[in-house]
């Protein structure tokens, strides 16, 4: 399979990693190749494909809450919105309707593109109905065991909690051997003076531009 260098305005290798002014990530199938500044990747491999994004590219984050976004929260149908509007349902609302495991699948599938969306490569929690494991599984995205119980209400940017954003990355780091090319990238522009999490924390997931999970482009804001 053809290499391709994913290259951005600055590159967050994660886990305490320093960033790297216009770095870039080598990926060659499904895994991570090589880190580092773009014009030392791109020498060492002319033939390469590029792909030049705008901001910031970063492991990607976790979001926390996957039973409650997939399993306990229903992501309406477009076609459904003049009667159950867009936002997800919950509670009596989410009661009130006729919930089969097909529907349950559809309304999975749906939450799991606005997680991509938000540049989530990895749910957290165990998922116990097998339509949602499914459309989890077929998404690419990584399930981590849950620990302790995440603060605050859910919601699909893990930017937008009151915890450290570093925390909100996945491990291990872009440069660890053989990583499988799970990462996202952010439009955010990070001043000369200002701090990367903190610019990312400002602009918050909905920046996101581009996700990538097993090094397939599964995500591309329009």
């Amino acid at each position: 399979m053809a290499l391709t260098v994913h290259r951005a305005d600055l590159l967050l290798p994660g886990a305490g990693h320093a960033p790297v002014p216009g770095g870039a990530v080598l990926v060659d199938g499904r895994t991570i190749q090589a880190v580092g500044p773009y014009g030392e990747l791109a020498a060492a491999h002319p033939a390469a494909r590029v792909r030049r994004w705008p901001g910031v590219l970063t492991p990607g984050l976790r979001n926390p809450y996957g039973p409650e976004l997939l399993e306990r929260a229903y992501h309406p149908d477009p076609r459904e919105a003049d009667e159950l509007g867009t936002e997800p349902l919950t509670g009596t609302a989410l009661a009130a309707l006729e919930m089969t495991e097909s529907r349950w699948g559809a309304s999975a599938r749906r939450g799991v593109r606005a997680m991509l969306a938000h540049g989530t490569v990895a749910v957290v929690g165990r998922l116990w109905r097998e339509t949602v494991a499914d459309a989890v599984a077929r998404s690419g995205l990584a399930v981590e065991q849950r620990l302790t119980e995440p603060p605050g209400p859910p919601t699909p940017d893990p930017l937008a909690q009151d915890r450290p954003v570093e925390e909100a990355f996945v491990l291990p780091p872009l440069d660890s051997p053989g990583r499988r090319a799970d990462f996202a990238v952010f439009d955010v522009t990070v001043p000369a003076d200002d701090d990367p999490y903190t610019a990312l924390a400002r602009a918050g997931a909905v920046s996101c531009v581009a996700t990538i999970l097993d090094g397939r482009l599964v995500h591309r804001r329009a």
